[in-house]
């Protein structure tokens, strides 16, 4: 009798989580299923149910890695409130499985603690270009911080979508740059 060597896949949870990424990009967060994953990620199929419990818990660790990936991102960007919303677009357009699922809360458990540790980062970094904005009026910041916001993800979901004329040209950054800059005009 000839025993089969016994498989150990080393970091698991993250072989799932790279699988649910890659089944996002091709077919949209919804149409896979937990076994795929298993399959894609060279596992049993019982094991991202064991990790993960369910589909949503899949995303919510999906979630949970955009959003840490998108502070990634947004801190590299600096201080610059213009190049924190051109990082943004970046983000959107080179990293398209995890901002559908990190803006889609009802794919996955909001109230879970590392999903609100990444997303509380990422507001942060969000939040530090427009802080100063108008002293003292935490109002007019909090406003400023929503029309920014409201811009950068608004021309995100527009290029995704395919809304955007092809005449415009292929670049979202060299695109948006223009758009971005309306938020600096008086």
């Amino acid at each position: 009798m000839t025993e089969r060597p016994s498989y150990h896949h080393g970091d698991l949870r993250r072989a799932i989580v790279a699988a649910a990424v890659e089944a996002i990009t091709e077919r949209g967060p919804a149409d896979w299923s937990l076994r795929e994953l298993a399959r894609r990620a060279g596992v049993s199929h019982a094991a991202p149910a064991h990790h993960f419990g369910d589909k949503a818990g899949v995303l919510t660790a999906v979630a949970a890695e955009g959003y840490t990936r998108f502070a990634d991102a947004l801190e590299a960007a600096g201080d610059d409130l213009h190049e924190t919303g051109l990082a943004y677009i970046r983000f959107a357009v080179g990293h398209r499985a995890y901002f559908e699922v990190m803006f889609t809360p009802a794919l996955y458990r909001p109230d879970d603690p590392d999903l609100t540790a990444a997303r509380s980062r990422a507001d942060r970094v969000l939040a530090r270009g427009v802080h100063g904005v108008s002293p003292g009026d935490p109002g007019a910041e909090r406003n400023a911080g929503l029309a920014a916001w409201s811009i950068v993800h608004g021309f995100a979901h527009l290029w995704l979508s395919g809304a955007i004329a092809d005449e415009l040209g292929d670049d979202p950054v060299a695109v948006a740059r223009p758009v971005i800059g309306r938020l600096f005009e008086r």
